[in-house]
């Protein structure tokens, strides 16, 4: 079975475990990845390839939006 790979993004702890909570609870969604800081969420993604990523807009060091642009 394929499942798609997820990336969650987000500077808030409680948030982001309460969505990948949400997430593993689907068959065909694998969070690969929990990032609390934009560039590191940018460094990893490039290495893993996430199939989404779930980006916050607000993020220390680079932001959502710079993230989805540069990649």
């Amino acid at each position: 079975m394929y499942k798609i790979s997820v990336m969650i993004v987000d500077d808030h702890p409680v948030f982001r475990q309460g969505l990948r909570r949400v997430l593993e609870s689907e068959d065909d969604l694998d969070v690969v990845a929990e990032v609390a800081d934009g560039i590191e969420a940018l460094q990893l993604a490039r290495q893993m390839v996430p199939n989404v990523m779930l980006l916050d807009i607000n993020l220390p060091g680079m932001n959502g939006l710079q993230i989805a642009r540069t990649l």
